[in-house]
């Protein structure tokens, strides 16, 4: 359980995780124990790198700006049933367009002509109510269709949003760009059960197909079992690879099928009000050997000094050939994409590196939430190439009634260029990095 003081956490995020979950909302009807509700949300951003890097398709050495834009519309209802002991239906359709403008991101996976308009969600669920006071209120959750699942932190599954464009690859692997924005994040199809309350013992199994090419189209099928109170959340995941699709998988993704992930985690303040602790590890068992990847993280509020400074720090290790399956933006800048140069355009993507990331948070004013973020990058095996190097990230986050405007300014220093090992074209200099995004809800 997060308390309230999770250490990255931001306005962005949170108007994100809204826009991505159809939080925000205009009611067009409610009568009868019928609630229909109309959604809106976006997100438009600027951006521009001093350097490129030869992640995806061919791209020049140099500087790069490009804009990417989503809007996410669609309408989300629930009919409750008073005389079935508050038992509900649910569900959710919406339908996404996207697109990238300009030269396309700084890592090749885009070229700017990028557009579509897709349908994101479309699933229907049903909740128990009071049905089985033992479990709980809504003590059963049954949902299926074309939806985000996310499992614990979000540091093995959360959201399908990886979204590449014509420049990658041959072009057929095209999801309409927003590379960063990641504007469509529902798994292509769904089952989901979940069992137990909001506190105490409680449990899910998942069955996940995704539709992304570019993750070979696995099939999963996820297990959580984890104890929810007031210090915090114990977790327990097992994850076990069903498929993939032989004909887009390579050495590497071909493994997704009967990969199987153990994850022990935890997260919460141990009855600490200021104190934010959260570590996972988790296994994997793979037919070309066994991978793992962990992290520890911890910080402090100083909640009665003005701003309430946020302090933390984080160590996290991903062994060489460990498979990030569909890690995914969580609680704000740093999770799980670890520095907005490394995280997003020049790599290390969640594999062969230990990293470093020490932490600083400021809220001025409820709207306004500043800090910064430094993160040391460490290669693990560099006969996989060196992809070590620091950064420095500052941001800002400023809500203006539906609106978050949030500039970001980065320092990304590589060890070495793509000449030499690294990932940088024509050099290893300082990177200067900037984007401004503006997400809305209404």
């Amino acid at each position: 359980m997060i308390t309230g003081k999770g250490l990255q956490g931001s306005l962005l995020a949170m108007a994100i995780a809204l826009a991505s979950a159809g939080a925000s909302a205009y009611e067009l009807h409610s009568a009868d124990g019928l609630t229909v509700n109309l959604n809106v949300q976006g997100a438009f951003g600027v951006f521009h790198s001093d350097e490129s890097y030869n992640q995806g398709g061919p791209i020049d050495p140099g500087s790069v700006t490009w804009q990417e834009g989503f809007l996410r519309y669609g309408l989300s209802g629930e009919q409750r049933f008073a005389g079935a002991a508050d038992s509900s239906l649910y569900g959710e359709f919406n339908v996404v367009s996207n697109g990238t403008w300009g030269e396309g991101d700084a890592a090749g996976y885009t070229d700017g002509s990028e557009r579509r308009t897709a349908v994101d969600k479309a699933y229907g669920g049903w909740r128990s109510g009071d049905l089985f006071p033992a479990l709980g209120k809504d003590g059963i959750d049954f949902s299926a269709g074309s939806q985000k699942v996310k499992v614990g932190d979000g540091f093995i599954i959360n959201g399908d949003g990886l979204s590449v464009g014509k420049n990658f690859g041959d072009g057929s692997r095209d999801r309409g760009g927003a590379y960063y924005l990641t504007a469509r994040n529902a798994f292509d199809q769904t089952a989901w059960l979940r069992l137990g309350g909001k506190q105490g013992w409680r449990g899910d199994l998942i069955w996940i197909k995704s539709d992304n090419e570019v993750k070979a189209k696995p099939e999963l099928g996820v297990a959580v079992l984890e104890h929810v109170a007031e210090a915090g959340t114990l977790g327990l995941t097992y994850v076990k690879g069903l498929d993939v699709d032989d004909k887009l998988a390579n050495p590497f993704s071909a493994q997704r099928d009967d990969l199987e992930v153990v994850s022990l985690r935890g997260q919460g303040n141990a009855w600490v009000e200021d104190l934010f602790l959260s570590f996972e590890y988790a296994s994997q068992d793979k037919p070309r050997g066994d991978e793992s990847a962990w992290y520890v993280e911890g910080g402090w509020t100083f909640s009665d000094v003005a701003w309430q400074p946020r302090v933390g720090y984080r160590y996290t290790r991903y062994s060489e050939d460990y498979d990030p399956l569909f890690s995914g933006f969580s609680r704000g800048y740093g999770t799980w994409f670890q520095g907005e140069v490394a995280g997003n355009y020049s790599g290390p993507f969640q594999r062969n590196a230990g990293i470093h990331m020490a932490s600083l948070g400021l809220t001025p004013r409820p709207d306004v939430a500043m800090g910064v973020l430094y993160f040391d990058f460490d290669t693990l095996d560099r006969s996989q190439g060196d992809l070590s190097g620091k950064e420095l990230d500052l941001y800002l986050d400023w809500t203006v009634g539906h609106f978050t405007i949030s500039p970001l300014v980065g320092l990304y220093q590589p060890e070495k260029s793509a000449e030499q090992g690294g990932s940088q074209q024509g050099s290893d200099d300082l990177n200067l990095y900037s984007q401004l995004v503006v997400s809305f809800g209404f």
